[in-house]
This record gives structure tokens, sequence and C-alpha cells, in this order.
């Protein structure tokens, strides 16, 4: 996933952030309201990650101004705000879940596959077209009951292809589903990523498809 991380304490943010590349996604950091907001009018998001005691626009704000937009983008809230009628306030504003610190990263790193599973799966664990299966908030892939070795760049793929499997994924989704603002992604490395990728689906009924000027598409094939 790419995920928008706003918080400006920067010992939480550089444990989370930390935290959360390890499970292989992309991390965006910013450290004040208004750069949240930017930046979630300007990037498609899977998850944020919102500190509500943020400079120069309070989270709950940004929380605000982005349900208002009409944005579906999950939030976890971090915060050291505590009380019933906070945290009633906070989810009323659209905030899908509330973690109060300090708060262990292992409690943080399941409500965020909790959240992934939410999304990508309608809450069920798993996702699947013919033999391939997806654990995406576990970052696991099998071809019936193989486990698929993937590399975090096909896994990252593969999950944003799988979560919009229903429509064709642009060249520019794919690389910013892969990329935070410090990593670049050349044009041939996503292309030498995806014929990877198709090489490694070989068998499990399940193909990428290049649709012309479009994108690309994840799709059961003929012989599943």
């Amino acid at each position: 996933m790419r995920i928008l991380l706003a918080e400006d304490d920067a010992s939480i943010a550089a444990a989370v952030r930390a935290s959360l590349e390890q499970s292989g996604h992309a991390v965006d950091h910013v450290n004040d309201g208004l750069s949240a907001d930017t930046a979630l009018r300007g990037h498609d998001y899977d998850l944020l990650v919102l500190d509500l005691g943020l400079p120069s626009l309070d989270g709950s704000d940004v929380l605000a101004r982005a349900r208002k937009r009409g944005s579906g983008v999950p939030v976890l809230v971090i915060t050291a705000r505590e009380g019933l009628k906070e945290r009633v306030r906070v989810l009323d504003l659209g905030a899908d879940d509330y973690l109060v610190k300090p708060f262990a990263l292992v409690e943080f790193e399941a409500r965020v596959r909790a959240l992934a599973r939410r999304r990508t799966s309608n809450g069920t664990p798993e996702f699947r077209i013919a033999r391939l299966r997806l654990d995406i908030p576990g970052h696991r892939a099998w071809v019936g009951d193989a486990p698929l070795d993937l590399t975090a760049r096909e896994f990252g793929l593969i999950e944003a292809l799988a979560t919009r499997a229903d429509k064709v994924t642009s060249r520019t989704q794919l690389v910013e589903a892969l990329c935070n603002w410090d990593e670049d992604l050349t044009d041939n490395g996503l292309d030498i990523a995806l014929h990877r990728l198709r090489k490694k689906l070989q068998g499990s009924g399940t193909s990428v498809r290049t649709i012309r000027g479009l994108g690309y598409l994840l799709e059961e094939t003929p012989d599943a």
C-alpha cells in the first residue's frame, strides 16, 4: 500500500515509518496539517495515518476536509487525546480507527492489517482469482497451495492491480503505489518488474494484460 503518515513527533514518525516500510509499504511523511491536506489532494493513498495535534491545521480538520471532498481513504488516527467523547467525535468525522499514544507497534501493525483487509476484500483475509491467492495484509501469495515467491516490488505491483481488479490500473497509479517521495521508479524499472511478475504468474490461471494507452488489468486467463 501507499500510505500517508501525518505526524509531527519525529521519534514517533521514525518508528511508525520504519514499521510500515519493513512491512513492504511505500510511505510519504508530512509533519503538519496543511501539508497533509495538500498531499491528500494530489495523490491517491491506500491509508492515512493521522495525528490529531498537528501544527498549521489540526488533524481533525484534515480529516473533515478529506471527507467533505468525498475521499474514501481509510484513516487510522494516532493521538495523545484520550476520552470517550473525543474518540466518538473523531470517528463521527469519518475516521476508521483510533489508537491512543503511547501504543505498541505490534498493535499498530495489527490495526493497519485490519484496515487493509477491509479495504481490499470486504473484511475477508484473502483475495482470490483463478488459482492465485493473496494475503495482502500479510504480504503472502500462493498458486494453489504452493507459496509464490515475490519480491517486495513484485508484491506491491500485484497488490496495486488486485485492489483495482475490476478496472484498469494506469502506469502512474502503479508508480505511485510502489514509490514514496524519496524514491523514483523509472519506466524501464517498472517494465522489468512487470515482466518478472508475469513470469511468476505463469501456471496460476492469472495474467497481467496490457490495455494499450490506458494501463494494466489483472485477469483470469482462458486456461484457468
